[in-house]
């Protein structure tokens, strides 16, 4: 338990799931300290999650509706910072705000400012003077990757940050149970993740068809999605269950990537298309894929080597950043 239960707050605003997915591990750690933690965001996924009885007592989540447009989201930010002032405010990876409105809201809030700081486009960076919004936070976590103000002297850099630590995932039989895998059945699950906009949750279950018909049945195919949709296995956190998994289908986001990275799960993916984010520098060659021919073949490689060479050896724990990062932001908390 931290010396002083302390106020957040947790700005996590952006599409998809991965800011809501740092923002929720970062709340977890600090519920589990002792600290009270307000989440902000617009995920199009935060309606169907159990995230207030995931992250614990001391836990509130404030859900912007996602169809929102521009000035109703500025204003709903504008009057959740006005509900009191908190100990501090934890902003994911735009300094600005989503829309910008962190410049002109962030001098309402007398509180310690903390940046959550990950790799962004260069372009976006130059073009919006992301410098001197960054000047404006006290403190910069950088969790586990390069990011433009890394060497700032604020910044203050984590492992990756995930969602469990190792002693809270399944072990593997159990995992491929939960994954739908019967006992007895001895063939290899391959996972399609489907989150992202709602296009590429869509594409991830037209995905995983192709890969029951390519694979013709010597893997067991699964299409994880976070919450209730078409005929997708509903699973929310997917970490929970990679030791079960033994090929992992994605994006190159940064909750999918370490997770994998983490779990040493064999990951195949595409690297998307974002204003913000350079997924394709998140990947590997060997893993990245341009089309859909070619993911087949490299999950067949994967397969493949599977069979010929045995199940690898897989980390049996790893360092979970969010520690770390929590007991800076005590720090700076007033």
């Amino acid at each position: 338990m931290a010396a002083r239960r302390q106020h957040w707050r947790l700005y996590a605003l952006g599409g998809g799931l991965g800011h809501l997915t740092r923002a929720a591990a970062l709340a977890r750690a600090a519920v589990a300290r002792g600290h009270r933690v307000e989440v902000l965001t617009n995920s199009p996924f935060a309606p169907g999650l159990p995230l207030e009885s995931w992250l614990g007592p001391g836990a509130t989540v404030h859900r912007v509706d996602a169809r929102l447009d521009k000035p109703a989201t500025v204003a709903a930010v504008g009057a959740w910072l006005a509900e009191g002032t908190p100990d501090v405010l934890v902003v994911d990876t735009f300094p600005r705000g989503l829309a910008g409105e962190l410049v002109a809201l962030l001098p309402t809030v007398p509180a310690p400012r903390v940046l959550v700081h990950r790799d962004l486009n260069p372009v976006y960076v130059e073009r919006f003077d992301v410098a001197r919004a960054v000047d404006a936070f006290d403190l910069l976590v950088v969790p586990g990757e390069d990011a433009p103000f890394a060497h700032h002297p604020r910044a203050v850099r984590t492992a990756p940050w995930l969602l469990l630590d190792a002693d809270a995932l399944l072990p593997r039989e159990q995992a491929r149970r939960r994954l739908g895998v019967e006992d007895g059945d001895a063939r290899p699950v391959v996972a399609v993740m489907g989150c992202g906009r709602p296009e590429e949750v869509a594409e991830a279950g037209a995905t995983a068809e192709r890969l029951r018909l390519s694979l013709g049945g010597r893997a067991a195919v699964r299409w994880l999605v976070p919450t209730d949709h078409a005929s997708g296995l509903a699973l929310w956190p997917a970490l929970a269950v990679l030791r079960g998994v033994d090929v992992l289908v994605g994006a190159g986001g940064y909750n999918t990537v370490q997770e994998a990275r983490a779990t040493g799960t064999p990951l195949v993916a595409w690297a998307r298309s974002r204003l913000y984010d350079r997924q394709a520098l998140r990947l590997k060659e060997a893993e990245r894929v341009g089309d859909a021919a070619e993911l087949e073949t490299k999950v067949a490689s994967q397969l493949q080597l599977l069979l010929q060479e045995g199940p690898r050896a897989r980390p049996a724990s790893w360092i979970n950043g969010v520690h770390a990062a929590v007991e800076a932001i005590e720090r700076v908390a007033r």
